[in-house]
């Protein structure tokens, strides 16, 4: 047998057994409203489902947070004592980083704990849906040369994507917290709360954070998209909290954050690092201009982004409050999209 010949058999039992794990979401789709979007040719994806279900298939690789090896870099706890329903925010994008919008239910693929969903209840694509918004900018004295440009580009950025139902607040952050301008649809008030930060000082980012989602974000409630951009080197020298407390106290207020670096030098360093670990944990996204006046492409990427996120919620199988970890397993089934969401999720606890 040639290699090609057996390249070709592989990829064929790869494609029948996701087929298989999946085939069950797909089905489901027919019990839940449908979007009157025009239908996409799909195709099957090349990644694995997990290996238990098929053993003679090699092992995928583990997931952030498998049970036994929870991280709470990659999880959201489902609120409320009993509570079963699981809302997936997701994004979809083309191999160049383009943003697919237009799929429906039936365009992915779906596992919850190994298991396929018991039920869906809606799926939408949220490009309409209210936002609650926080801009948080870095006012430490390592970003005093940059903090002109950080200031116009938020401007910029609330100019564009606020709408009559939605509505943000501004907040610098040092080694304290300085909120200037609470929830408002007014940009011209949010404007001058922004100009009225002055850089200086050390830097508490993961304090700032946490506060923020608790005081901020977690009061909003349920029913809106809540997106936090933090413009800042990603350096802390100053906090008492932990990363992962921030995160955490993110992932319980439904927050994602984007962050936008404003190190430009050409090695990327720690704060960076830092930067994209608590992005990817909630949901959002790093970016990284290589010149400081590329600082507005960053908010001009957050805010088409904001726009072409889809919403997934549906009632998991064999679902247990006890705390327990659950993966989600979420893939377009068309190889050419790639799905970015959280891993997984903590059940309540009863």
């Amino acid at each position: 047998m040639t290699p090609t010949m057996f390249k070709n058999i592989q990829r064929g039992t790869s494609i029948a057994f996701l087929l298989l794990a999946c085939g069950a979401f797909v089905v489901a789709q027919q019990t839940s409203p449908t979007p009157t979007q025009p239908q996409q040719q799909t195709q099957q994806p090349q990644q694995q489902a997990p290996a238990q279900q098929l053993p003679a298939q090699p092992q995928p690789a583990p997931l952030p947070g498998q049970p036994g090896d929870e991280s709470p870099l990659d999880v959201t706890t489902i609120k409320g004592i009993g509570a079963r329903e699981v809302n997936q925010i997701f994004t979809v994008t083309d191999k160049k980083g383009k943003f697919i919008t237009g799929l429906r239910q039936q365009d992915f693929g779906l596992l919850d704990d190994q298991k396929r969903p018991e039920r869906v209840i809606r799926f939408t694509q949220q490009t309409n849906l209210p936002l609650r918004v926080g801009i948080m900018l870095d006012t430490s004295s390592s970003i005093r040369q940059r903090f002109e440009f950080e200031q116009q580009a938020a401007v910029e950025f609330l100019l564009q994507v606020l709408h009559r139902q939605d509505m943000a607040f501004v907040e610098g952050f040092d080694v304290q917290l300085d909120l200037e301008q609470g929830f408002t649809n007014n940009v011209d008030l949010l404007n001058q709360g922004i100009h009225k930060l002055r850089p200086g000082g050390g830097t508490a980012l993961f304090d700032a954070l946490y506060s923020t989602c608790k005081d901020q974000m977690l009061m909003q409630g349920s029913g809106y998209r809540k997106a936090i951009i933090m413009v800042t080197d990603g350096d802390d020298n100053y906090s008492h909290a932990l990363m992962t407390d921030a995160i955490k106290m993110c992932q319980r207020a439904e927050t994602m954050v984007y962050g936008i670096s404003t190190n430009v030098s050409p090695t990327k360093d720690k704060g960076d690092d830092i930067l994209k670990a608590i992005c990817e944990a909630t949901g959002g996204r790093a970016f990284y201009p290589t010149r400081i006046e590329e600082v507005s492409n960053g908010f001009r990427s957050i805010e088409e982004e904001l726009r072409s996120q889809y919403s997934l919620e549906y009632v998991p199988a064999d679902f247990k409050a006890d705390g327990s970890f659950r993966t989600i397993y979420l893939q377009a089934l068309d190889p050419r999209y790639k799905v970015r969401a959280r891993k997984g999720y903590f059940a309540p606890r009863q």
